[in-house]
């Protein structure tokens, strides 16, 4: 078979080749160009073409990491097709480290995006036109926004029972059965009919060892299952693996006081209704009430916030219809 060289953003990579470009279509009002690295590893074979992508919100740094992880120790060189690493895709948003865009736009809520719209939705554009057909299966890397601290999650459409495989095979501790949402980087790549799993774990402006390890690691089996790079060695457990909780529906348990918040609930652990799992308390010693499990449930997202308001999502909960072998649990 020759070596054909594929073009993207007018610069060749050939077979058994690696490069970096840039793409670059803002300056910011200081006229600063601002260039987003794009890095492209080719193997020598054919193969499917997966998109790695980190950081689209720009305070989402534990993405950031897991996709500079695998750049770093070269797991990125595939032996069969090609491999496309954007660690920071908000690169606006990483350097003040914010979620929005300079002009103040959520970079996920306006793709497929448009040539002549805001600049947030010029960038997804260019990232929708020039680099995402190029991929057969797209991951993407994010956090819980804010304080919210997620265990392990992947993300996937409903109804993809493909996906739902991968998702699995990935080995996060849950996998999420979501809508997708109009207008965000997982719908419009879903549309034009790529493969996608959204990685939520740990939360924004912070990195956390165990999250990162499990992305990364779930980047190597999806890789390794494809047949892109043999990871055996790299994905090898002498432990018994345990098998995603796959959550069709759920719901947030929300403060009923404002004060101060104390979480007492351990994230993948099952907890029945009534329990209690943390509780809210006035700063000056007059009361503190309880914060109960309104449902049968896995935990699997905590906020952190010290401080709440009356109304605030504070933790996340799987909806059980019946509780799990003891075996089962996390």
């Amino acid at each position: 078979m020759p070596n054909s060289s594929i073009y993207i953003l007018g610069e060749a990579v050939s077979q058994g080749k690696g490069i970096q470009i840039h793409l670059d279509i803002a300056k910011l009002h200081t006229r600063t160009k601002i260039e987003v690295p794009i890095i492209i590893e080719r193997g020598k074979e054919p193969g499917p073409t997966i998109l790695i992508t980190g950081g689209i919100h720009g305070d989402e740094i534990n993405g950031v990491e897991i996709v500079r992880q695998i750049v770093a120790k070269g797991y990125n060189k595939p032996e069969k097709g090609m491999v496309i690493c954007i660690p920071v895709v908000n690169i606006f948003g990483f350097l003040n480290q914010t979620r929005q865009f300079p002009d103040g736009r959520d970079l996920n809520r306006v793709f497929p995006g448009s040539k002549t719209g805001s600049l947030a939705s010029i960038f997804a554009h260019h990232l929708m036109k020039e680099i995402v057909p190029l991929a057969d299966y797209c991951l993407d890397f994010h956090t819980g926004g804010a304080n919210r601290f997620n265990a392990p999650q992947v993300r996937i459409n409903e109804g993809d029972e493909e996906s739902l495989e991968l998702a699995k095979i990935f080995g996060a501790s849950f996998i999420m059965k979501s809508k997708r949402r109009e207008k965000s980087y997982r719908d419009s790549a879903i549309k034009m009919g790529k493969k996608v799993l959204l990685f939520e774990g740990g939360k924004s402006l912070d990195i956390d060892k165990k999250v990162t390890k499990v992305g990364v690691k779930g980047a190597l089996h999806i890789m390794h299952h494809l047949g892109v790079r043999d990871f055996s060695q790299e994905i090898s457990s002498k432990g018994k693996k345990t098998e995603p909780i796959v959550v069709e529906s759920s719901k947030w348990i929300r403060a009923r006081y404002s004060g101060m918040f104390r979480s007492s609930a351990v994230l993948g652990k099952f907890y029945s209704k009534g329990e209690v799992i943390g509780s809210i308390s006035d700063p000056f010693g007059f009361f503190e009430k309880s914060v109960k499990a309104l449902v049968n449930g896995y935990v699997f997202c905590v906020n952190q916030a010290p401080i709440v308001n009356k109304g605030d999502a504070i933790i996340h909960m799987s909806m059980e219809k019946k509780e799990p072998s003891k075996k089962s649990e996390n």
